[in-house]
C-alpha cells in the first residue's frame, strides 16, 4: 500500500494518464454494448443512423469533460502560451472554423438533412452523412444521364453553405416540375396530339397530383408563394423546322427518369398508331449541286 502511495506521489501525471485510459476503455465498452443492444430494433429504420451519431458525440463530450477534470491543473501553465498563439491558430484554421460553423448551421438552420437530394458546391447527390467538417454525398449525374448514381462518394466542405447556393430537391416539397418536348411536322393534328399527351400524362403522373397539392398547401403556409398549377399542361411553339409540343407535369424527384422513359415510350407508340395524322419531325438539310457551264 505504501508503494502505491509513493508511486502516485512520485508520478502524478502518469497516474492521471492511466486513469484516463481506463475510463476511455470502460466508456467505449459501454457504448458498444448499448449500440449492439439497440441495433436489432433500429437496423431497419432511419433512426439507427441518428442514434449512432448521437452516441459518438455524447462519448466525445464525456471524454472531453473527464480529460479536463483530470488534467485541468496540469494545463494551467499553458494559458499564456495558448492566448498568444490563439490569433495565429485562428488564421491558420479559418477554413476549418468556417466548416465547423457551417456544420452548426446545417444542424440548426434547416438547410438539409441526411437522405435529402442536394446540389452543394457544384456537386449533386444524396446526403449520406453530415460530419463536423464535411458533408458526404453519393454523387448523381456527371457522365450518367438523369438523376442516377455514378458510384462516387464526394465529400464537400461545410463552408460552402456560406459561399454558394444550396439547392435542396426535397426539403419541403418532394416533387419537381419536369417537361418533355416533342417536335411535330406542321401537317400534324396538333389538337389530337395535345389530347394524347394529356391522357398519357394523367395515366403515368396522375397519382402525384393529390400528394403534390397537399405538399404545396403546406409550403404556402410557410413561405410567401404564388399559386402554381400542379395540373398537367401542354404548350405549343414553333420554329422554321417544326412545331414544338411541350408537356409539363409534376413528378416525384426520385422517379423523374423512370417516368420520362414511360412517357416517351407510350407517346411514340400512340403516335405510330395515328399514322400520318401525327408525324414526329426531324431536322433535314437540303443539298443542291449546280452544273458547270462552259463558255466557247
Amino acid at each position: 500500500m505504501n508503494y502505491i502511495r509513493n508511486f502516485i506521489g512520485s508520478y502524478p501525471l502518469l497516474v492521471n494518464i492511466i486513469w484516463f485510459f481506463i475510463f476511455f476503455v470502460v466508456l467505449y465498452g459501454v457504448r458498444r454494448f448499448l449500440l449492439n443492444r439497440l441495433y436489432r430494433g433500429l437496423k431497419d429504420s432511419g433512426h439507427w443512423y441518428v442514434v449512432r451519431k448521437v452516441a459518438r458525440w455524447a462519448n466525445n463530450f464525456v471524454l472531453f469533460i473527464v480529460f479536463m477534470s483530470i488534467f485541468g491543473r496540469n494545463l494551467s501553465g499553458f494559458t499564456t502560451a495558448i492566448g498568444l498563439a490563439g490569433a495565429g491558430v485562428t488564421y491558420a484554421l479559418r477554413e476549418v472554423i468556417v466548416s465547423i460553423a457551417g456544420w452548426f448551421a446545417i444542424l440548426f438552420g434547416d438547410f438539409f438533412e441526411t437522405g435529402d437530394r442536394v446540389l452543394l458546391g457544384g456537386i449533386k447527390g444524396d446526403v449520406v452523412d453530415i460530419g463536423i467538417l464535411r458533408t458526404t454525398l453519393m454523387e448523381l449525374g456527371e457522365w450518367v444521364d438523369g438523376d442516377q448514381y455514378t458510384g462516387r462518394i464526394v465529400r464537400v466542405a461545410n463552408s460552402y453553405i456560406f459561399s454558394s447556393p444550396v439547392y435542396n430537391y426535397n426539403a419541403d416539397f418532394e416533387f419537381l416540375w419536369d417537361e418533355i418536348m416533342i417536335p411535330l411536322r406542321f401537317e400534324s393534328d396538333m389538337r389530337l396530339a395535345k389530347t394524347i399527351l394529356l391522357e398519357l400524362a394523367e395515366e403515368h403522373t396522375g397519382q402525384y397530383n393529390t400528394e403534390a397539392t397537399i405538399a404545396w398547401e403546406k409550403m404556402k403556409r410557410r413561405y410567401k408563394l404564388e399559386n402554381a398549377s400542379l395540373e398537367n399542361q401542354v404548350y405549343l411553339s414553333f420554329n422554321d423546322n417544326w412545331v414544338e409540343v411541350s408537356l409539363r407535369y409534376v413528378v416525384d424527384y426520385r422517379e423523374r427518369r423512370g417516368v420520362k422513359d414511360q412517357l416517351f415510350s407510350e407517346i411514340l407508340r400512340r403516335f405510330e398508331q395515328e399514322g400520318e395524322r401525327i408525324e414526329v419531325a426531324s431536322e433535314t438539310i437540303e443539298i443542291t449541286s449546280g452544273r458547270s457551264t462552259k463558255v466557247k
